[in-house]
């Protein structure tokens, strides 16, 4: 949960629209992730056994239950072929400009159905030991920044100079879906763990680490670059590890950097896609999950190119028009009514 959290929103600016308050906007996703993750957690007491794709037909009903169900499939399927988009955009970008896009997908996501494959153990266990590598990158890195003397707190300042307003808006329309909200998804890998009692704590501790860094690390991007450069950066943390230099001799470390940013959206784009491929066996009844992969795994590959026509729109998309149309609903709004509907038919 701590890899997924970090993933994307590391890579891009995320809180754009609260300018130096964007760290602030990112603590208060944090706690609407923690009261999502309390939602979810309370539905999953009440099904403890199912899938998320199993007990919305308990809910709702069979008919609009699978409907749902598939909604959310596609909906993991999608965030998935989003971010795989991300990170090959991100790699032309920076390291392989002469090579297409198409093929930096292609590897990137072989390596994603490979380990989807392997199951979600396997998943689980490379991110105990990926935990500790992202940490130490994250240190190194900070540390390197102060020694370079790049940062001025001044970016920061004024704190709230419009108000309160302006972060809440940026709250309410990008820092609680991204990535608190997409939390939803561990719903889909909730009944494989084996010690539930542990799923609380885990869970909140993972998001209130998530949120602290997070607010670091964009709080340190804007007194590297300025509002001005930060809210115009496609990726504003290479842009940032790029400004290390240190002793004339020690600089240009985005490239090992761009390492555990990797390592991020490869965990990410790997939930989402194992959520996907579980969901539809569990709703099409498949026993052998494996059959779905490569199938699910060329869709996915195919919506990353097709999801738009430039990275510009991209971001577009991504940031003003994908949060209200699909993230508030699916992500807020429909698992805060099913837990609604649960309790009421526990009651009863």
């Amino acid at each position: 949960m701590f890899l997924f959290g970090h993933g994307s929103a590391i890579l891009i600016p995320l809180g754009i629209d609260a300018k130096q308050d964007a760290w602030i906007a990112v603590l208060l996703g944090m706690a609407g992730g923690l009261f999502m993750f309390f939602i979810h957690y309370r539905l999953y007491r009440c099904y403890p056994d199912m899938m998320p794709t199993e007990y919305i037909q308990k809910i709702i009903g069979k008919c609009f239950g699978k409907i749902l169900a598939c909604v959310y499939i596609v909906y993991f399927l999608y965030l998935a072929a989003r971010i795989l988009r991300d990170f090959g955009e991100m790699l032309v970008t920076f390291s392989y400009q002469e090579t297409p896009l198409f093929i930096t997908n292609v590897l990137l996501l072989l390596v994603i159905v490979y380990a989807v494959c392997k199951g979600i153990e396997v998943l689980a266990r490379m991110g105990e030991f990926l935990f500790v590598l992202i940490y130490i990158f994250a240190v190194v890195g900070f540390l390197l920044l102060v020694i370079s003397g790049v940062m001025d707190l001044n970016n920061l300042k004024p704190v709230l100079e419009e108000g309160i307003g302006r972060v809440l808006n940026t709250f309410f329309t990008q820092t609680w879906y991204v990535s608190f909200g997409e939390i939803i998804v561990f719903t889909m890998i909730l009944p494989y763990v084996n010690r539930p009692k542990k799923v609380k704590i885990a869970g909140m501790s993972a998001i209130g680490i998530v949120g602290i860094n997070l607010a670091i690390v964009m709080a340190v991007n804007i007194t590297v670059l300025g509002v001005d450069i930060y809210t115009r950066s496609q990726f504003p943390l290479l842009s940032t590890i790029q400004s290390i230099q240190v002793a004339e001799f020690l600089e240009r470390l985005d490239v090992f950097f761009m390492i555990a940013l990797i390592i991020g959206g490869f965990i990410k784009v790997s939930i989402f896609f194992y959520a996907g491929v579980i969901g539809t066996s569990i709703l099409f009844n498949v026993k052998e999950k494996v059959k779905l992969v490569y199938p699910l795994g060329i869709v996915v590959l195919f919506f990353s190119m097709i999801v738009a026509s430039s990275i510009s729109e991209h971001n577009y998309e991504g940031m003003r028009l994908i949060p209200l149309l699909l993230h508030l609903p699916l992500q807020i709004i429909i698992p805060v009514l099913l837990l609604l509907l649960a309790v009421l038919k526990k009651r009863h």
